[in-house]
C-alpha cells in the first residue's frame, strides 16, 4: 500500500475525522442551544434576563457555529495584524521624528486630568467637611 492508495486512505481518514468532529460539535452546540431555550422559557415574564427566542433558532445552531467561529478567528487575526502595524508605525515615528512629542502630550494630559480631579475632590471636602475645617483652622 504505497503511493496513491496510501494517500487516498489518509485523505479519506482525515475527511471522516473532520466530519465526525463537526457532527459531534454540532450535536453538543445543539444540546446547549436547546438547554438555554428551556432555561429561558422557565424564567418569569418580568425577569430582565428573559429574551424572546424562537423555537426554530435551536435548529440553526449546527449551521451558525462554524460561521461564528470563522468570524471570531478572522476578527482576532485582523486585530493582531493592526496591532503589529501600529507597533511598526509607532516605532518608525519615534525614530524619524526624534522629538519627544509623546512626553509633552502626556504631561499636558496628566496635568489637565490631575487638576480637574483635585478641584472636584477639594469641592467635595469643602461640601461635606467645610464647617469642621473652618473650626479647626480658627481655633
Amino acid at each position: 500500500m504505497y503511493g496513491r492508495e496510501f494517500g487516498a486512505k489518509m485523505f479519506s481518514g482525515a475527511v471522516l475525522n473532520c466530519c465526525f468532529s463537526y457532527a459531534l460539535l454540532s450535536f453538543i452546540f445543539w444540546v446547549f442551544a436547546g438547554y438555554a431555550y428551556v432555561v429561558n422559557a422557565k424564567r418569569p415574564a418580568d425577569d430582565p434576563d428573559k429574551k424572546e427566542f424562537r423555537f426554530g433558532a435551536i435548529f440553526l445552531a449546527p449551521i451558525t457555529w462554524p460561521l461564528l467561529l470563522i468570524c471570531t478567528v478572522l476578527l482576532f487575526i485582523t486585530k493582531a495584524l493592526l496591532y503589529g502595524v501600529f507597533l511598526v508605525l509607532f516605532t518608525i515615528a519615534l525614530v524619524v521624528i526624534r522629538k519627544p512629542f509623546l512626553l509633552g502630550w502626556l504631561e499636558k494630559i496628566a496635568t489637565y486630568v490631575g487638576t480637574k480631579l483635585l478641584d472636584a475632590n477639594t469641592q467635595l471636602i469643602d461640601l461635606f467637611l467645610g464647617g469642621l475645617i473652618k473650626r479647626s483652622q480658627a481655633g
